[in-house]
């Protein structure tokens, strides 16, 4: 697939149907997705900055772009950037980070609303509807093809507030937002007023734990599906379970369960 191809697949999938794009933490799981079929996938914040011995949201601008720029030239399948809040405040500044982004390869990406600081964890209303717009004409302007997803945190920095939530991705879509997003919101009911109150335009649901099914998110008119660090938080769960028995009891039978090696050699063969 052409670079070109990516931006115009990448579209089509929102256009109707429900799709999963998962997201790998480096050009590895990239690859071993694509593989599995996935027909796009999302980088992961958490998962790129904890394969750096780091927290989530300690990752530079620099370190992001260059790992946008390798996941997305790893696989053919378009990649959707988690670009965190644009790694600035000012709209202006967002825009100028969004431009570089966009330059990567990357067929789409996402900013956020939440401001890191636990005592006010949401930007101001009216900075934030700003902050996308200046995305979107950042992006209008180095990339137009490159699809913005636009995310409120509410959820999942302690302000889970549905109706404040809904306010703000309605005016994030209407600023230029093509995909909308609220990550951590869990009921079905909640999920329905968001794909109703944005409708025409996509939603995309996190699912970090076994709480629906494809199906039931298809059914609920969601269109795109993300898995946040997940996968990567359950290759760390097997990591750690192995290597705690090691140390611990000083017995191995937690390898028994890894993928046999010449099975990730030929999948990078």
């Amino acid at each position: 697939m052409s670079p070109l191809d990516r931006f115009g697949v990448f579209r089509e999938l929102h256009a109707s149907g429900c799709f999963v794009i998962p997201n790998p933490w480096d050009v590895g799981s990239a690859r071993l997705l694509a593989q599995l079929g996935f027909k796009a996938l999302a980088t992961t914040s958490s998962g790129f900055a904890w394969s750096l011995g780091r927290r989530d949201n300690h990752v530079s601008l620099a370190e992001s772009l260059g790992h946008l720029r390798a996941i997305s030239t790893s696989v053919e399948a378009p990649v959707n950037a988690d670009f965190e809040g644009g790694f600035a405040v000012a709209p202006e500044d967002v825009a100028r980070n969004v431009a570089q982004a966009a330059r990567t390869g990357v067929a789409g990406l996402s900013i956020e609303d939440s401001t890191g600081d636990a005592n006010d964890p949401l930007f101001d209303f009216t900075l934030s509807v700003d902050r996308i717009r200046a995305a979107r004409q950042a992006l209008d302007e180095a990339n137009p093809d490159v699809l913005l997803t636009a995310r409120s945190e509410g959820f999942i920095v302690g302000r889970p507030d549905l109706h404040e939530t809904i306010r703000r991705l309605t005016a994030y879509a209407e600023a230029g937002a093509e995909c909308l997003y609220a990550p951590g919101i869990r009921s079905m009911t909640d999920v329905g007023a968001v794909v109703q109150a944005v409708a025409p335009k996509p939603v995309n649901v996190l699912v970090g734990a076994d709480f629906t099914t494809v199906g039931a998110l298809a059914d609920a008119g969601v269109r795109r599906i993300s898995v946040g660090g997940a996968l990567a938080r359950v290759a760390w769960g097997g990591f750690l379970r192995a290597a705690r028995e090691i140390a611990e009891h000083g017995t191995f039978t937690g390898l028994g369960s890894a993928v046999p090696f010449a099975d990730i050699e030929r999948a990078f063969a």
